[in-house]
């Protein structure tokens, strides 16, 4: 038998800043080498490489062989969620170069959670799938408004939200097609997003729309960040529906 969630332990894995910088690095669903998490946490390879192990034990990261190389990721969606609701919580460090300031800028305006579009891009597109009858709101709400029960930066388990009448035509222009046979990830999931403070579109649909925004070219993402970029070629090809 198993006895109450270990709470403090998760936590504790938190709490270290060089984890937590590690953790956040991986929270747009990617698998990254030690020696890249190594520089993004600011930390010798040695070290990361302790830290890496900490974080495997704890059941927050997995890893995967490819030849002689080992790629980390997030152990689930549910790693980067808890990432993402700290990050609500949490103070802002403090800015003490315009290259900071740029990236946390970026950050708010359009980046991935785990594998689907977050920020104020990601509760664009949201408005404007519902806007154009993509989705529908099956609670009377207005389109990614947060409900005021909802938590805060956290994946909701009720969305208020159902394809609609134009799903297939508005999705298909974005270069994706509505599954026939049910798959086993839930294709309507939604978040509340941690600096927008509104819904985002998480699930299958979510990552399905991403993955075809970064083929086309319309979303390009930054090297080394989980900030992407609206490109030219998106922003027009998204004008209608952002």
């Amino acid at each position: 038998m198993d006895g109450d969630a270990d709470v403090a332990r998760a936590a504790a894995l938190l709490a270290e800043p060089a984890r937590a910088k590690v953790l956040m690095a991986l929270a747009d669903g990617r698998a990254l080498p030690a020696s890249l998490l190594a520089t993004e946490a600011g930390v010798s390879p040695q070290t990361v490489s302790a830290h890496l192990n900490k974080l495997l034990d704890g059941g927050l990261v997995a890893v995967e062989r490819s030849g002689r190389h080992r790629y980390y990721r997030l152990k689930g969606p549910e790693v980067a969620l808890a990432v993402e609701a700290v990050a609500r919580i949490a103070k802002p460090q403090p800015i003490k170069s315009l290259r900071q300031s740029t990236q946390a800028a970026a950050l708010r305006e359009a980046r991935t959670c785990y594998d689907h579009l977050a920020g104020r891009l990601g509760v664009a597109l949201l408005d404007g799938l519902v806007r154009q009858d993509a989705l529908t709101r099956t609670d009377g709400g207005t389109g990614a408004d947060r409900r005021p029960d909802d938590p805060l930066a956290q994946q909701l388990p009720d969305g208020p939200y159902a394809l609609g009448p134009n799903a297939a035509e508005v999705l298909g222009e974005l270069g994706v097609v509505i599954p026939e046979q049910p798959t086993r990830r839930q294709l309507l999931r939604f978040c509340v997003d941690w600096s927008e403070q509104r819904h985002h579109l998480a699930g299958a649909l979510g990552a399905a729309i991403t993955n075809s925004f970064l083929e086309r070219g319309w979303l390009r993402r930054r090297t080394r960040q989980r900030a992407v970029d609206l490109t030219e070629r998106g922003r027009e090809a998204l004008a209608g529906l952002l």
